[in-house]
C-alpha cells in the first residue's frame, strides 16, 4: 500500500501504523498457534493505559479456552460465529462491570464523594457510563491485540440475554461482544471501502 501524502505527520512510523491499522484486518479464520496467558497479560498492560471516565476501567473479560468452555459459549452463538469461535485459539467474552464503582477508591484517589454517589444508584442507572466506557476499552483492546502481532475477530451475533444468564448469573457483568484472538490466516479479498476525512468531519 502506497504511503499517503500525510505520512510524515505520523511519527509512529509506517511499520507500526501498518501493524495497528493499515494492514490489520478483522479475522474470521485462524492458525492453530496458541495464544498464551503471557500474551494476554502483555496486551492488557497496554490496554489499561487508555483513558476512561474517572479512570473507571469497567471492561471485564472471560477467557474461553477449554473444550467445556467452548461448548458452553457455542450454544449462545449464532450461525457462522460458532465455527469462527471453534477455529480460534481462544475467545474472549467482553463485558461491562455494572458495579465498576467499587474499584474507584483505588483507581481514582480523592473520588470518595463520586463513589458514595455511584453507590446510591441502581445498576441500571450506572449502566450508561459503564457501557460507554467499556466500548471505549474494547476499541483499545482490539488495537492492543494487533500490537501483539495477533488478529482480533469481533462477533456481536449471539444471544446476549442467554449468555449473560449462563456466564454472569449475578447480573453484575453485561456482555457486549465476543472477540476471537489468534494469528489470522491470509485474507483472500480486498479491504472494504472506508470513508474519507472530508466525509466524516465538520469544522465550526
Amino acid at each position: 500500500m502506497s504511503a499517503p501524502a500525510y505520512e510524515s505527520l505520523l511519527p509512529l512510523g509506517a511499520e507500526a501504523v501498518d501493524l495497528l491499522f493499515r494492514e490489520a484486518r478483522s479475522a474470521s479464520r485462524f492458525t492453530d498457534e496458541p495464544v498464551s496467558d503471557g500474551q494476554l497479560a502483555a496486551i492488557w498492560d497496554l490496554v489499561r493505559c487508555g483513558p476512561t471516565a474517572f479512570n473507571e476501567q469497567p471492561l471485564r473479560m472471560v477467557v474461553v479456552r477449554s473444550a467445556a468452555g467452548r461448548t458452553r459459549l457455542a450454544r449462545h452463538l449464532h450461525g457462522q460465529n460458532r465455527d469462527r469461535a471453534a477455529g480460534a485459539p481462544l475467545s474472549l467474552v467482553l463485558a461491562a462491570d455494572l458495579d465498576f464503582h467499587r474499584e474507584l477508591p483505588a483507581l481514582y484517589p480523592g473520588a470518595q464523594p463520586l463513589f458514595d454517589y455511584m453507590d446510591t444508584l441502581t445498576r441500571e442507572q450506572r449502566r450508561e457510563t459503564a457501557l460507554a466506557n467499556t466500548w471505549l476499552q474494547i476499541g483499545y483492546l482490539i488495537v492492543g491485540v494487533r500490537a501483539a502481532g495477533l488478529a482480533a475477530g469481533p462477533m456481536s451475533g449471539y444471544d446476549n440475554a442467554a449468555l449473560d444468564r449462563d456466564f454472569f448469573p449475578d447480573g453484575r457483568w453485561e456482555s457486549l461482544l465476543v472477540l476471537n484472538v489468534g494469528r489470522a490466516l491470509p485474507k483472500s479479498y480486498d479491504r472494504l471501502p472506508r470513508l474519507g476525512y472530508e466525509q466524516v468531519s465538520r469544522t465550526c
